[in-house]
């Protein structure tokens, strides 16, 4: 009724102007020739000036379409928790706390990739059937780009996907999504009983199922590999350029005990140990398989940075015996500091050529642990220590941001300014652990709202360590945050204008006389589209009522067209702005607003399909 009241008083030029921003704005931010911010940026100040101008008064003369309500969007309770979310993903990203979560998943899928995909992504669409989506999304993010890492794949094509099984999977409950329950709560305002809780669980599973065989083996290959070309130029740590390294084997290590097999040690994959130190005694490859590591020995080795990182974050005492002389003052302060991995070079004339690390005392002198030396093109079969440095040699070291911050001031190296990474702090895994798995739990019971609980999250990061206000802010993105304030805003000017209810009605008008099952189809589709214009709740609001109207006119069970806005209401697939999990999964895919167009499209026409062969013959509908 508010709705029909207030579109009532707007004028046809308001809602054909809206109209006409909404298809300028996809077609836009579909060929991005404009950056997505400014078209956002720009889309709200069209919309600004337009009802400054041309207001759309209520009852008592305030513009419904004013500043204020155009604005609010950018303090949205569903962006902040977005952004709120973001920062407690991160924290748990840079603690490392996620590594052993897909290392389980690896473990399950072995080497097949798609075996691997499939447990990952098939455990996230059943616990969205239960829990919030945006949440477990949240929590599979790092998982799923580990696990990317792991098999050597992508990660934007694994991002859109899990957006994807996390919206099929709350499809099959009444507690999937907060579209079923706005649905739920819609037939109630009409005199209708309420959905029961598995009412669409066999309809909903179906759609989740065809969509889940389309998201694991069509959607990857329908994402560039956005990801892979990115960390290529920017990340250091997808170069393939061995380091020699010199590993002691602390009394805490894993490696204890361990003995080759067919020359390898499965504790240090990716790894190659050129020579074995022990005491006095060096033992070269090929290794006898009764040799057993032992406390003190140093291991040669020549590995990427990437591997070498990956060693010493899973067993933490490889190095312990060396990094603990790294850092002056207590152990707290080391803990509370930031560490960094970067390269820095010997330049022509730099005073530590012909010098070893042990003569220069580098890391005493720097306070930086050198992890490993590269040189071009020749094989190095020596202590990584004993190694007389040359100009071009590049040193991998590790220290805190300000040492090797400091390193930019030594005329004898050269930070390599695009080397610098910040490594995983994994004495603060356990404490961010913590707090995400309690944001998860409390936003799961239903105890706090999810934005209440994800804000404190956020600031808990930040206060327990986990995370500094820099790194923190580096994982807000400001494309999500524009693209949301001007969706929303659009999304409130077609509602308020009449514009949504208008289109709504001229596409069912034009099947009239058509049989129940068609109708059903027709009206499954339009809710489809919608929901990637407007927001899903928004569909589900708009449309019940309507969907009931033509249920009692067609002389159909009205649950069965109820049924169909909470399926069509949540195939948000097309567009960025039409699901959470889309807005979260954009930044770290590094997707563009087509991608989601590709990739959506054709699971929409699916779903589509599906539904309209499933539901008439699931629910007797004659034609």
């Amino acid at each position: 009724m508010i709705e029909s009241v207030v579109a009532s008083s707007a004028t046809p030029l308001q809602m054909w102007v809206v109209l006409a921003l909404v298809a300028g704005s996809l077609v836009l931010y579909g060929l991005e020739r404009i950056s997505l911010e400014l078209t956002s940026m720009a889309l709200v100040a069209v919309l600004l000036l337009f009802f400054n101008f041309f207001p759309l008064p209520d009852a008592d003369g305030n513009n419904l379409l004013g500043a204020g309500a155009l604005m609010s969007g950018f303090a949205n309770p569903a962006l902040l928790t977005v952004l709120s979310l973001l920062v407690v993903g991160q924290g748990m990203v840079l603690t490392g706390g996620v590594s052993y979560i897909a290392g389980l998943i690896t473990e399950h899928g072995g080497k097949n990739a798609s075996l691997s995909i499939f447990v990952g992504l098939f455990v996230v669409m059943l616990l969205s059937a239960f829990l919030n989506n945006t949440p477990v999304v949240v929590i599979f993010i790092p998982i799923i780009q580990a696990l990317a890492e792991r098999i050597q794949r992508s990660p934007s094509a694994l991002m859109i996907p899990l957006s994807y099984v996390a919206i099929l999977g709350g499809m099959t409950t009444l507690i999937g999504s907060s579209t079923n329950l706005l649905v739920s709560s819609s037939l109630i305002e009409l005199g209708m009983p309420a959905m029961e809780f598995f009412e669409f669980t066999v309809i909903g599973s179906v759609l989740a199922l065809v969509g889940f065989i389309y998201v694991l083996f069509i959607a990857p290959h329908l994402l560039p590999a956005l990801a892979s070309m990115s960390s290529k130029l920017a990340n250091p740590d997808s170069s393939g350029k061995q380091f020699i390294a010199q590993i002691t084997v602390g009394p805490a290590s894993q490696m204890i005990g361990t003995r080759p097999v067919a020359g390898f040690f499965k504790n240090l994959p990716n790894i190659t140990i050129q020579m074995i130190v022990r005491r006095e005694h060096a033992d070269l490859p090929p290794f006898d398989e009764d040799m057993e590591i032992q406390a003190g020995d140093v291991l040669v080795v020549a590995a990427t940075r990437k591997a070498l990182t990956e060693a010493l974050q899973k067993d933490v005492g490889l190095l312990h015996a060396e990094a603990a002389n790294v850092q002056d003052g207590s152990d707290e302060i080391r803990r509370k500091s930031t560490q960094l991995l970067a390269e820095v070079m010997l330049p022509p004339g730099s005073r530590l050529i012909g010098f070893n690390l042990e003569q220069i005392g580098f890391r005493y002198q720097y306070k930086c642990l050198v992890l490993g030396i590269q040189r071009r093109s020749r094989m190095i079969r020596t202590q990584m220590t004993e190694i007389r440095l040359e100009a071009g040699d590049v040193l991998l070291v590790k220290g805190r941001s300000e040492d090797v911050e400091a390193l930019r001031t030594i005329r004898d190296v050269v930070l390599l300014e695009w080397s610098t990474r910040t490594l995983p702090r994994p004495f603060h895994a356990r404490r961010a652990a913590t707090i995400f798995l309690g944001v998860i739990a409390v936003a799961a019971t239903g105890l706090v709202p999810i934005m209440i609980s994800s804000f404190i999250g956020a600031a808990l990061m930040i206060a327990s360590g986990a995370l500094n206000v820099r790194q923190a802010s580096r994982a807000i993105d400001r494309k999500i945050v524009l693209l949301v304030a001007a969706a929303l805003a659009l999304g409130n000017a077609l509602q308020l204008t009449g514009g949504a209810e208008f289109v709504a009605d001229q596409l069912l008008a034009a099947t009239r006389g058509a049989p129940a099952p068609v109708i059903l189809s027709l009206f499954f589709l339009i809710v489809a589209v919608f929901t990637n214009v407007l927001s899903n709740n928004a569909c589900a609001v708009l449309f019940t009522p309507i969907g009931i109207g033509m249920a009692q006119s067609l002389g159909v069970q009205p649950h069965i067209f109820a049924i169909a806005v909470v399926m069509a209401a949540n195939c948000s697939f097309a567009s960025p702005v039409g699901y959470q999990t889309n807005l979260l999964v954009m930044g770290p895919g590094h997707y563009r607003f087509v991608d989601f167009l590709r990739a959506g499209t054709p699971l929409i026409i699916i779903l589509w399909l599906a539904f309209s062969f499933f539901a008439p013959w699931y629910y007797d509908i004659p034609f």
